[in-house]
C-alpha cells in the first residue's frame, strides 16, 4: 500500500502531489502534499476537485521570522494545535479564492524576496507553521510537508489540503489506497518519514571524550547529547579491528547501580565491559530506563508484578507497550564514531531489527547471557516467552 520515502521524494521534484497518512491514532487521514517550488497551478485545481479539503500552505519557522505572519489565534484550542496564521492573498490577485489566484500567493511564499507587505490578509491561503524540528517534534502535515521540501532540497513551504470522499466524509486508510491507484500517485505515513530523517540526520552531538579508567579496565569515554531531545548517553570504546563487537545498554537504575536481582541488568553491563575491554568494541549506555518507561514507571510495574503480574502484563497496565524502546540514537552514535557494521551483543532480536532499520549492519549475534538467580527466573522466562529474546532454558 504505501511507497518508499526516496520514490516519493522523486515525484515531488517532478511536481507531482502525494498522500500522506498520519497515525491512525491521531487524525487518521490523508492529506495531498506538494511542494512549491515545483507545483503548478493544475497542482491546486487538482487538490481543489479531487483532494476537497481547505488548501493550506505549511511554511518553517525561520521562514516566519521573515514574514512575521500573526497567529490565526492566541487561544489554540485546535485539538492537534495546528499553528493557523491569519490567513493571506498575494497583492497581485484580485478575489484570491481561483485556483490560478491561489497558486499566485503560495508560489509568492516560495519568494526568498517576499515581505509580509506584499499580501493582503484575510485571505483564501491558509500558512501553517512548522515546528523548528519537524517531525521528530510534531508528526503532522504541517511538518511533514515542509520536511519533505528540505529533504527536496527546494524553499521550506508547501502546500497540503485533506482528501474527502464524495460523500463529504474523510478518506481513510482502505479509501486512500483506492484513490492512491485512481489517480497514480505515490503514498507514504508520516511514520515512515520519522524513520527515513532518523537515518539520514544526526540525532546527537559529540561533546565531550575522556580517558576513562575502571575495574573492568580502561577505555575512551565519549559523551552525546541529543540534538532533538534532552538526554546524554555514552559510549565505551576499546581499540578494534575490523567490524566491532558492540553492546546496547538501557540504564537501569536498580540493577546497574543497586544491583537489584529482579533483572539480569547489572551483570550484564558488567560483562559487556569485560568483554569490550578484554576484545575491544563499543559500549553504549542508553538513557531509556525500565524499557523506556522511565524510572517511576518502573517502580509501578514492580508494584503490578508484586501483585501477580508478570512485566509484560504490567506494562500493558499502566498503558505501555510491552518495550518502547527504540535504537535510532544508538545508530546516530555508531555513525558518529565511524561504524556501519557490528557483532551485536545481545540476546533480544529487537535490537537488531532496531539498528538494521537505522542504517547499521549486524554481521553477527553474540550471545549475551548469565545464570539466573531465584527472584528473576520469571522475569526471564517472560522475555524468553512473550519478547521472543533468545535465551537458553539451562540458564534460566
Amino acid at each position: 500500500m504505501f511507497d518508499d520515502i526516496k520514490s516519493a521524494i522523486e515525484d515531488l521534484k517532478q511536481g507531482k502531489p502525494i498522500i500522506v497518512v498520519d497515525n491512525e491514532e491521531r487524525e487518521n487521514e490523508g492529506d495531498l502534499v506538494a511542494i512549491t517550488d515545483f507545483m503548478t497551478e493544475d497542482t491546486i485545481n487538482f487538490m481543489i476537485k479531487h483532494a476537497r479539503g481547505l488548501v493550506c500552505a505549511p511554511i518553517s519557522t525561520e521562514l516566519n521570522k521573515r514574514l512575521n505572519l500573526l497567529p490565526m489565534t492566541f487561544n489554540n484550542q485546535e485539538p492537534n494545535k495546528t499553528a493557523f496564521t491569519v490567513s493571506i492573498d498575494h497583492v497581485s490577485t484580485t478575489t484570491g479564492i481561483s485556483a490560478f489566484e491561489r497558486f499566485c500567493t503560495v508560489k509568492a511564499l516560495a519568494d526568498p524576496n517576499i515581505s509580509i507587505q506584499d499580501f493582503n490578509q484575510p485571505g483564501h491561503i491558509f500558512p501553517l507553521i512548522a515546528k523548528p524540528n519537524g517531525v521528530l517534534e510534531r508528526v503532522g502535515h504541517t511538518e511533514a510537508c515542509v520536511d519533505l521540501a528540505k529533504l527536496c532540497g527546494a524553499s521550506e513551504t508547501g502546500v497540503i489540503c485533506e482528501i474527502i470522499k464524495e460523500d463529504g466524509t474523510m478518506a481513510r486508510r482502505d479509501d486512500l489506497a483506492v484513490y492512491k491507484l485512481e489517480h497514480n500517485l505515490k503514498m507514504i505515513t508520516i511514520a515512515d518519514l520519522v524513520d527515513y530523517i532518523k537515518t539520514v540526520k544526526p540525532l546527537v552531538k559529540r561533546e565531550a571524550q575522556v580517558n576513562m579508567p575502571t575495574e573492568f579496565g580502561d577505555f575512551t569515554m565519549y559523551g552525546f547529547s541529543e540534538i532533538y531531545g534532552d538526554k546524554e548517553h555514552v559510549a565505551y570504546v576499546k581499540d578494534y579491528e575490523g567490524v566491532p563487537d558492540v553492546r546496547l545498554h538501557s540504564e537501569c537504575l536498580t540493577g546497574d547501580v543497586f544491583h537489584s536481582k529482579r533483572c539480569d541488568c547489572g551483570v550484564q553491563l558488567e560483562r559487556g565491559l569485560e568483554h569490550i575491554n578484554k576484545n575491544g568494541g563499543i559500549l553504549i549506555y542508553l538513557r531509556q530506563e525500565g524499557r523506556g518507561i522511565g524510572l517511576i514507571n518502573k517502580l509501578k510495574a514492580y508494584e503490578k508484578i508484586e501483585q501477580g503480574m508478570d512485566t509484560v502484563e504490567a506494562n500493558h497496565a499502566l498503558g505501555f507497550d510491552s518495550d518502547v524502546r527504540e535504537y535510532a540514537i544508538a545508530a546516530s552514535i555508531l555513525k558518529d564514531l565511524g561504524v556501519n557494521k557490528v557483532n551485536l551483543m545481545s540476546n533480544n532480536p529487537r535490537k537488531i531489527d532496531g539498528l538494521s532499520k537505522y542504517g547499521i549492519a549486524v554481521e553477527a549475534r553474540i550471545p549475551h547471557q548469565f545464570q539466573s538467580n531465584a527472584v528473576n527466573k520469571t522475569y526471564l522466562s517472560t522475555k524468553k516467552e512473550k519478547l521472543g529474546h533468545l535465551l537458553e532454558e539451562k540458564l534460566i
